[in-house]
This record gives structure tokens, C-alpha cells and sequence, in this order.
């Protein structure tokens, strides 16, 4: 076997991405902006473990024939099954069972950081990826969700989104399932159905959907898939429930009540919804940013009560200028089941959570990346190896002084080093020749404003006939002369 064929492939596995300086400063800058939101409202955060024991994942448990399926797991020297976190609520539900009685209640706490899952990958699909949840375990008051609701809008928007870029939709798991018990639909098979055909209302529209609520539909391939099974005025019952939410708030509430028919469980969700209406009202959350629509059913098999979900409303556009559409870039709900898998007892959780990798795709795609162009450090040319004390003198001046700094390591020529600077995005080049050293002086290159000219800005002229770009001056002048050109 020949050494080059021996060699490894540098590859990444799929589903797991290489991220540069431009995509950490978006997400870093996300991250900064929504945790400030989240610790004025209240909240602590919190950084659990990357593993998990597998059996604490709930419905992502892997069986004994395959532990892998669904996450990535190992097995401990205990033999017992580890896997790295699904998301960020599971590793939440073991550490308020572990910890409750010494925690304060209601618990609020916010978390964010990578999750993982063993799925086949596909565009924007991704086995590795960055979630950023709060919520609130403890309280079932259905203010709890309206705060959680309030507070997600308002982490959105702090993350760069312009307003009326995004809406967050509300629905109440108990409202359908009254709809469902009035219709005559009891069994989960049933019922689960209905909520698929429902969830594809935005593809199939509502002609779609009646045929899956009912019989089934064919596709235009001929591939048939059987549908729920109801009766054509039940399922018209569910079309006119999903089509309620128009316009105000309470109004939609009043359409509701019209369809739901007063179920026991059905009133007890528009009780919940007015409630969060009325939370919503006094923390300034109005209808521009917040409404009630009966078509959101994300995972209601396992929420217990009220559901949101954050729509992106704004134009984007992908790397190519053509249209994308991102909907959905963050959701939650109410999930009173899932404490109790670990102590038995029911405890009301709620919460919200966001993946910062695509909300920053989105304000990418919408032109208002946070990350912008990662700027590079100010670059000190090496022009010769007797010098480098003197090199590393002015950016160890620099970084004590806040400025990035680097001296140029390689073992290429000025001209080279200068493209070296610019690839960077260096606001400026420092060159600190023979005759610079024995004069006390350094001469300055404005990076910045020559990439400024080179693309042919005109405003301002006035500005750049004065900001000169290349200038020898004195030692003691060097970083009020780079604080210049970084401001600028």
C-alpha cells in the first residue's frame, strides 16, 4: 500500500458543520442579546452536562437492539447507557427531579448550548446544532406560558429581528382534543391523525387536509395515505376550528367557543387562552406580535396544554438572491408529564426554545447578519528577524491597550504579508522598518479605507480627504491613531 493511499480523507462527518469567525460572532452575539432578556425577566441560567443517562430521554430511549437509534450513545464501565443530550429539556426534568427539594418554586431558568441527534442528515438538517431554551417548572398558571410567550418575542426581536419580522402563534392542546371528544374521537391512533392532516394545512391547504381527515388522499404520485377516518361533519368541524384565528385575539376566542361546542376540557382551554390574553395585555404583547391561531399543533402528543410557535414573517433570500421561506424558528409549550417520568408526581413545566444556528441563517438570509464580516487584527509587518523584539514591543503595546494585534509569522515577503492583512479584513497594517526604528516612528496603513475606496463609496468625501491612508507618526501616537481608524 503506497503512502497516499494509506493517508486518511480530511472530510467532516455529515451533519456536522465547520464554523468560521463570521458564524460564531452571529451566534455569540444571539446568544448575548436573548440572555440579557431572559435574566431581566427572571431567570437563572443554567448549563447541565453534555450526556445523559439514555433511560432520562424519554421517548428517545434507545431499545436493547439498538442504543444508538435516535441519539449517540455509549456504554458507561458500569455498563449502563450514556448518550449525549437530545435537547435541552430532558437534561432540565432530571436535574429539577434530582434537585427539587432545594430549589426555589417556580424554578425559571434559561440554558443554551450544542444538542445532538443520530438522524440522517439533509439540507439544513443537522446532527450537531445550537438550542437556547428558558422555562418555568412549578407554576400552572396559565400567566406562566403568557411570560414565557412575552419574553420569547421579546428575545427575537433583541436578536435582530426588525419588528413585525416574526409572530408567535398560540394554540391550546386542550381546545382540539374538546373538538375531538364532541366529534365522537377517543382513540390516540385517531386522534394523532388528525393532528398530522391538521399539520399540513400550510402545504395541502384545506381541500388537502379534508381528504386526509377522512378517507385518505392520493398524492400526485399515486402513493395513497390513509387518513383519520372522520365523518365529513366532524372533519368540517376541525377545518372551521383550525380557520378561527382571525384577527383580535378575543375575537378568535369567541370563534372558538362557537366550534368547540362546550367540552369540559375544550372550556378549560379557552379559560387557559383568555387568561394568557389578558397576562399578554399587561406586559404590552398586542395582536402585532402574538396570536392566538387553532391551526398550530406542533407536538401536541406530548404538550399538556397551551402550544406556541414563532413564525418568521420578513423576506429572505437565499446565497443565490432567490426567495426562501424559513417559517417556523422557534416554539414550546406547556408539558406538565415530563418531571413526573423521574418522581411520579405531576409537575406543570413550560417553556420555549429557539435554534440559534437558524435564526442566525434567517437574519443572514434577511441582511442583517449579526456576525457581519469578522474583522481581523491590526498586523505588524515582520520585515526582518533582528527585529522582531521591536515587533513584539508594539503589539503587546496594542493588546494591553484593548487592540487585537498580531505579528506576521509566516515566511513570506511584505507584498504577500499586506494581502495577508486585507484577507484577514485587518483594519491596518503596521510597518516598522530600520529607519522607523531608529527615528522612534511607525508608519499606519488604513486597511479600512482603502477596501472603502476599492469598492467606490462616494459619500462623506470630505471625512476621507482628511483620514490619510498611509501616515508615519510618532511611537507615542500609535494607538490613538489606530483608536481613529477603528472608530471610523
Amino acid at each position: 500500500m503506497s503512502e497516499a493511499s494509506s493517508r486518511p480523507e480530511a472530510r467532516a462527518p455529515r451533519g456536522f458543520v465547520d464554523r468560521r469567525a463570521r458564524d460564531l460572532a452571529a451566534e455569540r452575539a444571539i446568544l448575548a442579546k436573548v440572555s440579557a432578556v431572559y435574566e431581566r425577566y427572571g431567570f437563572e441560567a443554567l448549563d447541565t452536562g453534555a450526556m445523559e443517562y439514555a433511560d432520562a430521554l424519554g421517548k428517545f430511549l434507545p431499545d436493547a437492539d439498538r442504543p444508538n437509534e435516535g441519539v449517540f450513545a455509549l456504554q458507561d464501565d458500569d455498563e449502563q447507557w450514556m448518550a449525549l443530550r437530545y435537547d435541552l429539556t430532558a437534561p432540565l426534568a432530571r436535574f429539577v427531579a434530582q434537585n427539587w427539594e432545594t430549589l426555589p418554586k417556580p424554578f425559571r431558568r434559561y440554558a443554551f448550548g450544542p444538542v445532538w441527534r443520530n438522524e440522517k442528515p439533509g439540507p439544513g438538517r443537522f446532527r450537531e446544532f445550537t438550542q437556547c431554551d428558558a422555562d418555568t417548572v412549578g407554576s400552572a398558571r396559565p400567566e406562566a406560558d403568557a411570560e414565557i410567550i412575552a419574553m420569547a418575542s421579546e428575545g427575537l426581536f433583541a436578536a435582530g429581528l426588525p419588528a413585525g419580522a416574526a409572530i408567535l402563534k398560540i394554540n391550546n392542546r386542550k381546545l382540539l382534543n374538546g373538538l375531538l371528544a364532541t366529534a365522537g374521537v377517543e382513540s390516540e391512533g385517531q386522534k394523532l391523525a388528525v393532528l398530522r392532516a391538521v399539520d399540513k394545512l400550510d402545504r395541502l391547504g384545506p381541500d388537502g387536509v379534508r381528504l386526509l381527515l377522512g378517507e385518505g388522499r392520493k398524492d400526485e404520485s399515486g402513493a395513497f395515505t390513509k387518513g383519520a377516518g372522520l365523518a365529513a361533519k366532524a372533519a368540517e368541524a376541525v377545518l372551521a376550528f383550525t380557520a378561527a384565528g382571525v384577527g383580535g385575539r378575543s375575537e378568535t376566542l369567541d370563534r372558538i367557543a362557537d366550534v368547540i361546542g362546550g367540552s369540559p376540557e375544550g372550556d378549560e382551554g379557552l379559560e387557559e387562552l383568555r387568561r394568557i390574553d389578558q397576562a399578554l395585555g399587561g406586559l404590552g404583547v398586542g395582536p402585532d406580535k402574538a396570536v392566538f391561531d387553532p391551526s398550530v399543533v406542533r407536538g401536541l402528543e406530548y404538550y399538556t396544554g397551551a402550544v406556541f410557535e414563532a413564525e418568521l414573517l420578513l423576506s429572505t433570500t437565499d446565497e443565490k438572491g432567490e426567495p426562501v421561506r424559513f417559517g417556523s424558528v422557534g416554539g414550546g409549550g406547556r408539558y406538565d408529564d415530563l418531571v413526573a417520568r423521574f418522581t411520579g408526581e405531576r409537575t406543570p413545566a413550560t417553556g420555549f426554545s429557539f435554534g440559534v444556528s437558524r435564526l442566525a441563517s434567517a437574519l443572514r438570509a434577511a441582511g442583517r447578519d449579526l456576525g457581519g464580516q469578522a474583522r481581523g487584527p491590526v498586523v505588524v509587518i515582520a520585515f526582518n528577524q533582528d527585529d522582531m523584539a521591536q515587533y513584539f514591543g508594539v503589539v503587546s503595546e496594542l493588546r494591553a491597550a484593548g487592540i487585537p494585534a498580531e505579528v506576521y509569522l509566516g515566511g513570506s515577503g511584505m507584498k504577500a504579508q499586506m494581502k495577508y492583512a486585507d484577507r484577514r479584513l485587518s483594519p491596518a497594517a503596521i510597518m516598522l522598518g530600520g529607519d522607523e526604528i531608529q527615528a522612534g516612528t511607525v508608519t499606519v496603513k488604513d486597511l479600512d479605507l482603502g477596501r472603502e475606496l476599492s469598492a467606490g463609496v462616494t459619500d462623506n468625501a470630505a471625512w476621507r480627504a482628511e483620514r490619510p491612508g498611509q501616515q508615519t507618526i510618532p511611537r507615542a501616537e500609535l494607538i490613538p491613531a489606530l483608536r481613529r481608524i477603528l472608530e471610523a
